[in-house]
């Protein structure tokens, strides 16, 4: 019998592994125990918040995971992995359950996910907890040359202890113009608390006016020698 619970840090090489299993599978690449293996979903979002993620246990073994993200009014999931073996047992279903729980909780006005738009098996998921297509949301990619001058942009990590607060609100402020109560605190403080980036402000007039969450290398979101915007606003 499935068993849905509350992820622990011990469960989480084994969420990993089960993460790259569940979308090397079905992606169809040959070398499922190396695919992604420089990236890290379930070691970088549990910390973020441990009471937003959960776990499905069989025979006393995690066999699939589901997190949950909080950005202020916002409300956002995944990775939801199953081991493959067991597809199509409805332990997603079972591990969804909590998500839409827990954003009821928080009370946010806009819930969303990305997901395989080719997919029908994942839409039709989704479709039964009142989730609808609506954008394609394109992943881009660039080579990137270094470049000398930092005018017009600061780092987080550069800002004094003291100042942050104040950095925080402005933050809030940029996200707020658009839509009402967005707040990345928390992906913020958690890439600079876990070491996983930075997040680049853009200055005008002594003001934040725009500013993008970045996960860099190894054991993030973005991978070896790669650097992803994870969020972005101006």
């Amino acid at each position: 019998m499935v068993k849905i619970r509350s992820l622990t840090q011990q469960d989480l090489p084994a969420a990993d592994r089960i993460f790259r299993l569940a979308f090397g599978t079905f992606l169809g690449v040959p070398e499922l125990e190396q695919f992604w293996a420089d990236l890290a979903y379930a070691r970088t979002r549990w910390p973020a918040d441990p009471t937003a993620a959960f776990g499905a246990e069989l025979d006393g073994e995690l066999v699939g995971s589901n997190f949950a993200t909080r950005w202020g009014s916002v409300g956002f999931f995944g990775p939801l992995t199953v081991r493959p073996d067991l597809w199509d047992r409805k332990i997603d279903q079972r591990l969804m359950d909590p998500i839409i729980e827990r954003f009821d909780s928080w009370g946010v006005t806009h819930a969303g996910l990305f997901t395989f738009a080719e997919s029908p098996k994942h839409l039709g998921l989704y479709y039964k907890y009142g989730f609808r297509p609506r954008f394609l949301t394109a992943i881009m990619s660039k080579a990137v040359e270094p470049k000398r001058g930092t005018s017009g942009w600061t780092m987080y990590s550069q800002i004094s202890e003291s100042e942050r607060k104040g950095c925080l609100e402005a933050c809030r402020q940029v996200t707020e113009s658009i839509y009402p109560g967005l707040d990345v605190e928390r992906e913020i403080r958690a890439t600079h608390t876990q070491g996983l980036g930075e997040t680049l402000l853009i200055n005008k007039g002594g003001d934040v006016v725009g500013f993008a969450v970045c996960h860099c290398g190894h054991g993030t979101e973005a991978g070896n020698q790669k650097c992803y915007v994870k969020f972005g606003a101006v």
